[in-house]
C-alpha cells in the first residue's frame, strides 16, 4: 500500500485536506489493527518508549480514554494534562507549553481546544506529530475516521450509500469531519435539523438540506444522530425541548419508518429522551458501542503512522 500511493501524513489535523486514498490508508490500517487486537494477547510493543501528552482544554470521555487506550495497547506511554492544574493558571501561552513539553523529549501531542485552528498553529512550531482530538466548531477527524469505519463495516464500500446527519450541524465539529469524509468518498449526504441550527453555507460543502426528516428519513441507509450542544450555544435556537424533540428526534415512532436495513449511529454522549429514545439507542440497528471500540483501533492506526512514519 505505502509504494503504491502518495501518502504524507505528518500530523493529522483534520479530514478536509485529506484524499480519499490517504483516509482509506489510515481505514485500511486500523482494520487490521483491530483484527490483531481482537485476539488474546493485545499490547504490543510497537511504539514502546514513545511518550504521548494529552493535552485536552475540554471535557471529554471517550476521546481522551480511548487515545490513553490507543497509547498503552501500542507500547507506549501518555501523560494528560489539564489547563487548571497547569501553568495556564499563571498565564503561560498553549506555544509556551507546548515547546516545552517538546524540549521534554516527548513524541507527540494530542489536543483538544475550544477554539478553531489552535491544532494547526501548534504543529507549525513543533517537530513532532500532533493529532486534533476536536477543535471549536472545525473538525473532530479521529471521530470522522472511526464513524465511516464503523460504517464500512456494515456495508463495505460506502460509496452510493445514503447518510443522514441528524441534529446540531451549527456546532459540530463532528458533522464537518463526517461530512469531508462521507463526501470524499462517495456518499450521498443529507443533514438535518432546525433551520437555525444548520450553517447557511453547509450546502458549499456537497450536501443536501432537510429541515423535514420525515420527508427523507425513511431513505436513509444510515443515520448519525448528533446532540444539542448547549455548552457552545449562547442563545436559544428552538422553542423548546419539546418542539425539538416532536419535530427532529430520532424517537420509537420514527424508527419504524426506517429501512429495514438501516444502521444508526451516535458519538456520544446521548441525551437520552432529547435526540434520540433509548429503544433506537439500544435497538438492534445501533453500532454505537461499535463506534467507541473501533475509536481505539483508529486512534491506534493514527498513532502509529505518524510516528513510525509508515503513513509517508
Amino acid at each position: 500500500m505505502k509504494g503504491e500511493l502518495d501518502i504524507n501524513l505528518d500530523n493529522l489535523l483534520g479530514l478536509k485536506h485529506l484524499s480519499k486514498d490517504e483516509i482509506l490508508f489510515i481505514l485500511d490500517q486500523a482494520k487490521q489493527i483491530k483484527h490483531i487486537f481482537s485476539k488474546q494477547t493485545k499490547q504490543s510493543p510497537t511504539l514502546r518508549g514513545k511518550t504521548f501528552v494529552n493535552l485536552f482544554f475540554e471535557p471529554s470521555t471517550r476521546t481522551r480514554v480511548s487515545f490513553e487506550m490507543a497509547v498503552k495497547l501500542l507500547g507506549a506511554s501518555s501523560i494528560n494534562i489539564s489547563p487548571e492544574t497547569s501553568s495556564f493558571t499563571k498565564g503561560e501561552s498553549i506555544y509556551d507549553t507546548v515547546k516545552n513539553l517538546q524540549s521534554m523529549g516527548i513524541d507527540g501531542i494530542i489536543l483538544r481546544h475550544p477554539h478553531a485552528g489552535t491544532p494547526d498553529f501548534i504543529a507549525q512550531h513543533l517537530d513532532i506529530p500532533v493529532i486534533n482530538a476536536g477543535d471549536g466548531y472545525t473538525e473532530h477527524p479521529t471521530q470522522g475516521l472511526l464513524d465511516l469505519f464503523t460504517m464500512r463495516e456494515s456495508c463495505g464500500d460506502i460509496e452510493g450509500k445514503r447518510v443522514m446527519i441528524l441534529g446540531d450541524i451549527l456546532h459540530s465539529r463532528v458533522a464537518r469531519s463526517n461530512i469531508y469524509a462521507l463526501i470524499k468518498c462517495g456518499a450521498e449526504v443529507t443533514v438535518c435539523g432546525p433551520p437555525t441550527l444548520i450553517p447557511s453555507d453547509i450546502k458549499d460543502l456537497g450536501v443536501y438540506v432537510s429541515n423535514h426528516i420525515d420527508q427523507t428519513i425513511h431513505l436513509q441507509d444510515f443515520i448519525n444522530v448528533l446532540r444539542i450542544q448547549y455548552e457552545r450555544q449562547d442563545m436559544a435556537y428552538f422553542p423548546s425541548i419539546r418542539e425539538y424533540r416532536s419535530r427532529y428526534a430520532l424517537t420509537e415512532a420514527r424508527q419504524k419508518k426506517l429501512k429495514d436495513d438501516v444502521v444508526i449511529l451516535h458519538p456520544g454522549p446521548i441525551n437520552r429522551g432529547i435526540e434520540i429514545d433509548s429503544v433506537v439507542a439500544d435497538g438492534s440497528h445501533n453500532v454505537i458501542l461499535d463506534q467507541v471500540t473501533n475509536g481505539i483501533a483508529v486512534r491506534m492506526a493514527v498513532l502509529y503512522l505518524l510516528t513510525t512514519g509508515k503513513g509517508k
